[in-house]
């Protein structure tokens, strides 16, 4: 790796200097160099050519897992793993994200609004008390993703979430189950959460009768 490091280089820094930032000898790396080429190697270099051409394409943002499934669609075989050993080799990083402006919980609808039972005390004396909800977003090799977490406030531990592309009410309902099916249905929990459509709604309302 240190020598396809100095090579990928020389057009920039001197062979010597490189040599000894490295610690590797000079005359080693002429070795390497001039040596044929294994099967493997050919087959790198020809996936590195690919990468680089799937890298280039979509304006230097993908990472590993998105351009491993472009190769595979394309009918050549190439796992996530060595499609990142062969983009570190290379240099290729995935540009950081943009600045993200996401929606957020939308509190003005006309949907019913629970009273506010916790009222501002975060503290719990028995385990299965008081669980807490919210919706953040996040930023992914896939793009941003919306997260769904359920706390619970004796043992500050997330008992429950869901991750999906649309902040819809199906993601606060499938994290509110998840938590429900992992502490094994508890019984008069106090839930809080903020008053936003998605805990108004319906399908979250319906699970808190079910339960």
């Amino acid at each position: 790796m240190k020598y396809a490091m100095i090579k990928g280089n020389e057009d920039h820094f001197p062979v010597g200097i490189m040599c000894r930032m490295l610690s590797v000898s000079r005359s080693g790396y002429y070795s390497w160099k001039n040596r044929p080429l294994s099967s493997r190697d050919q087959d790198n270099q020809k996936l590195a050519t690919e990468i680089k051409r799937i890298f280039d394409d979509e304006k230097g943002r993908p990472g590993s897992p998105r351009i491993s499934r472009r190769l595979q669609e394309e009918g050549k075989s190439a796992s996530r793993h060595r499609v990142a050993k062969l983009m570190r080799d290379n240099g290729l990083h995935a540009k950081a994200a943009k600045k993200y402006k996401a929606t957020t919980t939308n509190s003005n609808h006309s949907l019913p609004v629970a009273p506010n039972l916790l009222e501002q005390n975060f503290t719990a004396d028995v385990p299965d008390q008081k669980w807490v909800s919210d919706i953040t977003y996040i930023w992914t090799e896939e793009g941003w993703l919306y997260l769904a977490v359920v706390l619970e406030l004796y043992s500050r531990r997330v008992i429950g979430w869901a991750i999906g592309e649309r902040m819809a009410a199906a993601l606060v309902c499938d994290a509110l189950i998840m938590a429900l099916w992992r502490r094994h249905m508890p019984k008069g929990v106090i839930v809080h959460s903020d008053r936003g459509s998605q805990y108004c709604s319906a399908a979250y309302q319906k699970l808190f009768k079910q339960h």
